[in-house]
């Protein structure tokens, strides 16, 4: 859900800058390829932010991404309260690393499987399942970023297989995607190969993040939330099976083979 006090802000600054502007609704409307009653209903808060509106209207209003940044905002501050610590830690670690035994990461997803999985969730809306889109294809901007930390992921071969006809092509462009990832020097994916069938790491994902003064935060998912993980006896033994995880794994490069040799059954 989005941060009711700043989402206000985008709807007063939106009809600020477009009554700046000079535009009355219709005509504002026609700008940005929504109709007359449509804008109305955003700036009364009748219908969503919508993040497609929100750039066009940056566009068209000339604000430098004034509206799009402000939605990102409301979307971060809107988070579940247990998600907000572990997404604060993400941004500022300078390691990340994450084992994940049903699912591809969701730092790594690409847009189409990232909406594929969200909308495994019939309890919510297609407005919802956009909103999470965006907050996750979000959160993926620190593997981009200038200070990009080091990003290390151990996914299981299962994952990479579990599709139908079809998910034939999204899992193509999937998997394509964590090839192309695993090229760059700051991100390691590791694959744990079928062959590997007991470790302990089955019992769940879990991720951990390195702060820049060395300390470590581990963060545990579960179907309706999740949870940070800061003592330290806890965060030690998240390290340990970090370390019997990633031993079960591939190296970097037969990771990358394996990957490929999987793309192609999906091709």
């Amino acid at each position: 859900m989005e941060n009711e006090p700043t989402a206000e802000l985008i709807r007063a600054q939106l009809r600020r800058l477009r009554l700046k502007a000079e535009l009355s609704q219709e005509e504002f409307g026609k700008l940005v390829h929504f109709s007359n009653s449509q804008v109305s209903a955003v700036e009364l808060g009748q219908r969503p932010l919508d993040r497609f509106f929100l750039k066009r209207a940056d566009e068209v209003l000339g604000t430098g991404g004034l509206l799009t940044s402000l939605l990102k905002l409301a979307e971060r501050d809107g988070q579940p309260s247990w998600f907000r610590p572990w997404l604060e830690a993400e941004r500022q670690a300078q390691q990340l690393r994450t084992y994940q035994p049903t699912l591809v990461p969701g730092l790594l997803q690409t847009e189409n499987y990232a909406r594929a999985m969200i909308r495994t969730d019939d309890l919510i809306s297609d407005d919802e399942v956009e909103r999470r889109l965006g907050v996750r294809l979000d959160r993926q901007s620190i593997l981009s970023s200038q200070d990009h930390p080091k990003y290390i992921a151990v996914v299981e071969e299962s994952v990479l297989r579990r599709a139908d006809e079809a998910f034939r092509g999204l899992m193509a462009e999937q998997i394509t995607h964590l090839i192309e990832c695993s090229e760059r020097p700051h991100i390691d994916i590791h694959i744990v190969p079928t062959q590997v069938t007991m470790h302990v790491g089955l019992v769940g994902p879990f991720a951990l993040a390195r702060s820049i003064d060395g300390g470590w935060v581990g963060h545990l998912e579960n179907q309706l939330g999740g949870v940070v993980v800061d003592n330290d006896e806890d965060v030690a033994t998240l390290l340990s099976r970090w370390e019997s995880v990633r031993s079960e794994a591939l190296p970097r490069q037969q990771s990358a083979e394996l990957m490929k040799e999987v793309m192609s059954s999906w091709s």
